[in-house]
C-alpha cells in the first residue's frame, strides 16, 4: 500500500518575503535590511501577525522610531519602505496614506567636496587596487558598490566607457573611463585573469550570476567576461546557497569596508580636516565637472540621477565663498 505524501507546510511569512524579493531581483543587502525591519515591527507589536495589523500599527511603529529611537530620516524611510513592501507585495494589502506618522527630520546638508589638490593628496596615499578603485570613484563618478560590482564585460576600453548595470533604482547607465586609467586597469585585469585561471584549475571560478542567468546559460558563471573587475582576495560560501542546503564556494567582489578603511587612512595621512569617505569622490567628480563648465544635464546623466534637482545640489560650488559675495573685511 502506497503511503500518501504529507502535505507540505506553507512557507512562513519571512520566507515569503525573501522569496518575493528574489523573484524581483533585490540585492542581498536590501533583502536582509527589509527582513530585519519586518522582524522589529512584529516584535514591537507583541509578535502579532502583520495580517492582524494595518496602517495604525505601521504609523505607531514609524513614530516610535522617530520620537523614541531618534533615528535619522533615511533610516525611518527604509523601515517604511520595508513595511509597505510587506503589505503590498507579500500580503497584497494596500495601506492608506500614512498621514499620522511623525517624520524624522532630514537635515539639509551640502555634500562634502574635496578640491582637486585634496583629491590628489588622498589618491597619492593609496596604492595598488585601492588606488585604482578610488581613482574610478573620482574619475568616473561611480558609487562604491557600482565599482565593486563591475564585471569585465562592463568595461569598454575602445570607447573608454563603463556600463553600470542595475545602479541605484535598478537603472543602467554609461559613464566615462578616464584615459589615465586605461593602462592601469588593463594591467589589473591581467592579474585578475590569472587569479581566475587558478580558481578554475582548483575546481572553482564560478561567480554569482544576476537574475538566474546561470540557469539560462549553464556554465556562463565561469566565463571570463562575467568575472568581477575587483574580486575578493579569498573564496567564500555564497550566503544564498546555504539556505538551499548545497553551499557553493565562490569568489565574490571585494568588500566595501576594505575600501572605506583604506580611504579613511589616506585622508588622515593627507592631513585633511574634511570628513571624506569613498562617496566624497563622487561628489567631487560632479562638482569639478560643473566648475569646468559642463552642462548640468550631462552631469545628471553621468551620475544617473532621475531628477535634475538632485544634481542641482552641486551647483552650490558655483557661488564661491558665501554665495559669491565679497566680505567687507576684504575691501578694507
Amino acid at each position: 500500500m502506497l503511503n500518501t505524501p504529507t502535505q507540505s507546510q506553507p512557507p512562513k511569512l519571512l520566507e515569503q518575503v525573501v522569496a518575493k524579493m528574489r523573484v524581483k531581483h533585490y540585492s542581498l543587502r536590501t533583502e536582509k535590511s527589509y527582513v530585519d525591519w519586518i522582524k522589529r515591527y512584529i516584535w514591537h507589536h507583541g509578535k502579532r501577525h502583520p495580517k492582524e495589523m494595518g496602517a495604525v500599527e505601521v504609523e505607531a511603529f514609524l513614530t516610535h522610531l522617530a520620537v523614541e529611537r531618534n533615528v535619522s530620516a533615511s533610516t525611518q524611510n527604509q523601515a517604511k519602505s520595508a513595511l509597505l513592501y510587506l503589505y503590498k507585495e507579500v500580503l497584497a494589502v494596500e495601506l492608506p496614506w500614512l498621514d499620522n506618522v511623525t517624520q524624522a527630520k532630514a537635515p539639509k546638508r551640502l555634500p562634502v567636496v574635496l578640491t582637486q589638490a585634496e583629491v590628489q593628496a588622498v589618491l597619492s596615499r593609496l596604492d595598488g587596487t585601492m588606488w585604482l578603485i578610488a581613482s574610478l570613484l573620482y574619475g568616473s563618478g561611480l558609487r562604491i558598490m557600482e565599482t565593486l560590482r563591475l564585471r569585465v564585460k562592463d568595461v569598454d576600453f575602445a570607447r573608454r566607457e563603463i556600463l553600470v548595470r542595475e545602479g541605484k533604482g535598478f537603472k543602467d547607465r554609461v559613464t566615462m573611463l578616464p584615459m589615465s586609467l586605461v593602462e592601469p586597469l588593463k594591467s589589473h585585469l591581467i592579474k585578475v585573469q590569472s587569479l581566475h585561471r587558478q580558481d578554475l584549475s582548483a575546481g572553482f571560478g564560478a561567480v554569482f550570476m544576476p537574475m538566474a542567468l546561470d540557469k539560462k546559460y549553464s556554465g556562463a558563471g565561469k566565463d571570463w567576461v562575467w568575472q568581477y573587475v575587483f574580486p575578493s582576495v579569498k573564496l567564500s560560501i555564497d550566503p544564498r546557497s546555504i539556505e538551499s542546503g548545497s553551499p557553493i564556494i565562490r569568489r565574490h567582489h571585494a568588500d566595501e569596508k576594505t575600501v572605506q578603511r583604506a580611504v579613511k587612512k589616506a585622508v588622515k595621512l593627507a592631513g585633511l580636516t574634511k570628513l571624506a569617505t569613498p562617496h566624497t569622490f563622487r561628489h567631487s567628480f560632479a562638482t569639478h565637472l560643473l566648475e569646468g563648465g559642463y552642462d548640468i544635464r550631462t552631469v545628471q546623466e553621468l551620475l544617473g540621477h532621475s531628477d535634475v534637482a538632485t544634481t542641482m545640489i552641486y551647483t552650490h560650488v558655483l557661488n564661491k565663498g558665501g554665495r559669491g559675495v565679497n566680505s567687507p573685511l576684504d575691501v578694507l
